[in-house]
């Protein structure tokens, strides 16, 4: 619906055409003010956009999701986001249950990985969220999320359909209120308990229930309607329900007086107008500022006299930056009073063009596919896309679902959920132009709002930037008080390789540790003395944990909307089964398998160094009346002084010193630093070995070998010794997930015949390639085989260039 054209006839003033202002930033306290307080809050919080590119959107119990994970700065979208770590969860979507999560190293801004689905997994909706640490300082909102289908063989999904006798409807003044004898126009919303879009139709009564105007939706229960309230009148609408009675529903209050602003950003292509209106009662004096920005980025602001009853922009489109624009009207007390979103579409994306060699094969033939990037003006565009290759009939995909160009300018700065999104980004249908200008009416926006931005004192970020994975925790007294700066040593143990670290707490005991990047779960001991050397401290680690995620309800709508080929599924899944049971059999063959020879020595997972310069080994004549391992040692190796008798030796290798005067060695029991006190409770029967380490050789221990080591390892001490089992004050022990591992896509190939391939082959997901690269001509070519099905073949390309650029697009051929 469109502004009439009498509206227009009445005595507007035009407030010095922005048109002509080249979008100046206005000279004054104020806007300078706003300027000011819109870039600190940039700086401070940062904004980070995570999107995935998924191989589908349905899969069976027993397959893989693959993805590629894609981050971006907020505001610019360029590829540079400080962050290095993505988490991608997995959650069903009816519980609120996390199902699994990954931890995704980003390199270059983009990260690969995937999640077996479980055989057990049962039936049912999910959804894959992304996210980063530092994007849980604000609202799950704005976390990626995509909801995915998990069907099995024979197994129906729960619907929980929603029985209510009416639609939840919300009505929205443009602007933000209704003001009485201004003419304006209010959006509507209606939804049904699952949150899908229900078309509907009713009609306004004022308080004398005299029918004012009609209204019915126009797209996926939204619409819009003109209204011109009155005085000292309250309104109510009335919704035709499913079996003809109407529900009542409260519509919005009318303000004595106030503003109206409302925004032509449809009939004309370049340029966008602004309509500010206005009934303060005379002897108002002041200023008005209109202010426009993007994700942030300001674009322009304009003053007028509020004196003045009505005002008209105009803004070319050409100089506003591609997205949702933010309106806002400052009064004269410089409170904001008016917003609006209005969508900027400059159809300035990545062209990609997907072209299979032919547009029909036959199974298991090789199928070449070339791509072609290119920005909008036709150059070539040398860049990274993730492609999948999937059979339609099984990949659950429906029309216009997101996709990374409707989710990077679109819905990422959108609250709520907005169906069929990638609909209102397409230029070549009609409506689609006059539906997203609806959907700016109707839909909430709290990426940035201007309380936050106008705070006195802007709040500390509760989560902080990871580049890499961290450990983080407290040290205390054991009455729980601050203990002042604490060292700790650190050993990280993965697979029975070790690595040693040292840190130093702050004054409050609080810790950080960062630059970690094990691939998989590792164990880490850590240990604490204050400056002092007193140990009787407690270590708490922080376990991290996933945002929690609240259950949505399904609507049986959404089941429709993704019918499966019952009879292809039911291939698929044994297929599925056949793969497994293989897979089955040679482990257990593997397990079965007797392999005769010497076996290789592993290495000791207690030791950091590969060899020692002295290595003494206990036998009766060394432990026969020795009391303490200096008594063994004492006279055994070259170079190592002791002196002293009982618990009041000095120990010393021959060379280490500094001007402080004597430098004892470095005491290690098992691969853990000890004290030198600890080394008067080990039991001479217990000690397996002794091994010295001078100069060079103890340099792995950094500073803390600088006067050599002694490190004794004990019978009982082992690579799979459980320090948690013993009660230790001043040592914690932990298992510190690391970053997903990268495997690799497996697909046949039907080039060369196979025992294997007698197997039927009914795969879902038919190529899987997170990186493809173009060259300086914009082009990458691709091939792999069809299955054995006779189908349709869904291909999908996206990307996000360095500058921000983001692309989509899809392409089919037929296999028969």
């Amino acid at each position: 619906m469109f502004f009439p054209t009498s509206l227009f006839k009445s005595s507007l003033i035009v407030l010095g055409l922005v048109f002509f202002m080249a979008f100046r930033w206005l000279d004054d306290d104020f806007s300078q003010q706003v300027l000011e307080k819109i870039k600190t809050y940039r700086e401070m919080f940062p904004q980070e956009k995570a999107y995935l590119h998924l191989d589908k959107s349905t899969y069976i119990a027993g397959d893989t999701l693959w993805f590629r994970a894609y981050l971006a700065e907020g505001a610019g979208h360029q590829i540079d986001s400080v962050s290095r770590v993505v988490y991608v969860d997995l959650v069903e979507k009816q519980s609120g249950k996390i199902m699994t999560v990954r931890q995704i190293r980003m390199e270059e801004a983009a990260g690969r990985g995937d999640i077996p689905l479980p055989d057990s997994l049962r039936a049912g909706f999910y959804t894959v969220r992304a996210y980063t640490n530092w994007m849980r300082n604000f609202s799950d909102d704005f976390f990626f999320q995509k909801d995915i289908r998990v069907v099995r063989t024979g197994e129906e999904m729960a619907a929980t359909a929603a029985v209510t006798p009416a639609p939840d409807v919300q009505f929205f003044p443009e602007g933000g209120q209704l003001v009485a004898g201004l003419q304006g126009r209010v959006g509507f919303k209606a939804i049904d308990a699952s949150g899908l879009g229900v078309d509907v139709e009713g009609f306004i009564l004022n308080q004398k229930n005299d029918t004012i105007s009609g209204f019915s939706s126009k797209i996926r229960g939204m619409g819009l309607m003109n209204f011109k309230p009155m005085p000292d009148q309250r309104y109510k609408a009335m919704i035709k329900r499913s079996d003809g009675s109407f529900a009542t529903y409260d519509f919005p209050a009318v303000q004595p007086e106030g503003y109206v602003m409302m925004v032509d950003n449809v009939s004309n292509p370049n340029t966008m107008r602004v309509f500010i209106y206005n009934n303060r009662p005379t002897g108002v004096t002041g200023q008005l500022t209109l202010l426009g920005h993007t994700r942030g980025l300001v674009a322009f602001a304009a003053k007028g006299d509020v004196t003045r009853k009505s005002f008209i922009i105009t803004i070319p489109k050409k100089e506003l930056t591609e997205g949702i624009l933010h309106l806002t009207l400052f009064n004269e007390n410089n409170k904001p009073v008016c917003e609006r979103l209005a969508f900027i579409n400059h159809q300035n994306q990545l062209k990609i063009a997907v072209k299979p060699s032919k547009q029909v094969y036959a199974p298991r033939e090789k199928t070449e596919v070339e791509l072609m990037v290119t920005d909008s003006a036709g150059q070539p565009v040398q860049t990274t896309l993730s492609v999948a290759a999937v059979d339609a009939a099984q990949a659950g995909k429906t029309p216009f679902e997101m996709n990374m160009v409707s989710y990077m300018l679109l819905t990422s700065d959108l609250k709520g959920y907005v169906e069929e999104p990638s609909y209102y980004l397409d230029g070549g249908l009609a409506d689609a132009k006059i539906n997203v200008d609806i959907l700016m009416m109707t839909q909430g926006w709290r990426r940035f709002r201007w309380e936050d931005v106008f705070v006195e004192n802007l709040p500390t970020p509760s989560y902080f930037v990871e580049q890499s994975l961290v450990l983080k925790g407290k040290v205390m007294k054991l009455n729980r008080k601050e203990p002042g700066e604490v060292d700790l040593s650190l050993i990280l143990t993965i697979d029975g390789a070790k690595a040693f670290s040292e840190a130093t707490t702050d004054a409050s005991g609080d810790f950080l540790i960062s630059g970690l990047t094990n691939q998989d779960t590792a164990r880490v001991l850590i240990q604490a003395a204050t400056k002092k050397g007193n140990k009787s401290l407690l270590i708490e680690v922080d376990e991290f944990s996933a945002p929690k995620a609240q259950p949505k309800p399904l609507d049986i709508a959404l089941f429709l909307r993704n019918n499966l080929d019952k009879e292809r599924q039911k291939k698929t899944q044994e297929y599925l089964d056949i793969e497994r049971q293989i897979r089955q059999n040679r482990e257990k063959l593997l397990q079965e398998v007797v392999i005769k020879g010497k076996k290789e020595k592993e290495p000791d997972s207690r030791k950091l160094y590969t060899r020692a310069d002295a290595t003494i080994t206990p036998n009766l004549g060394m432990t026969a009346g020795a009391l303490t391992i200096f008594d063994m040692l004492r006279g055994r190796v070259a170079g190592l002084q002791i002196t002293g008798a009982g618990q009041n030796v000095t120990v010393q290798i021959r060379g280490s010193t500094n001007l402080s005067g004597v430098v004892e060695p470095l005491f290690l029991l098992d691969g853990m630093p000890v004290d030198k006190e600890a080394m008067y409770s080990i039991s001479v029967q217990d000690v397996e070995s002794i091994d010295v380490l001078k100069g060079p050789s103890a340099a792995i221990y950094g500073s803390r070998g600088g006067g050599g080591v002694i490190a004794v390892l004990t019978k009982r001490g082992n690579s799979n010794y459980d320090y948690t089992q013993e009660a230790s004050e001043g040592v914690k022990v932990v298992k510190m997930p690391g970053f997903s591992r990268e495997r690799e896509f497996y697909a046949p190939k039907y080039d060369v015949v196979r025992p294997e391939h007698v197997r039927p082959d009914f795969r879902s997901t038919l190529l899987w390639m997170p990186m493809v690269k173009t060259n300086a001509e914009g082009k990458a070519t691709i091939s792999y085989y069809n299955s054995d099905a006779a189908t349709d073949v869904l291909i999908q390309a996206e990307g996000l260039t360095w500058q921000g650029l983001p692309g989509s697009t899809t392409a089919t051929y037929q296999v028969r």
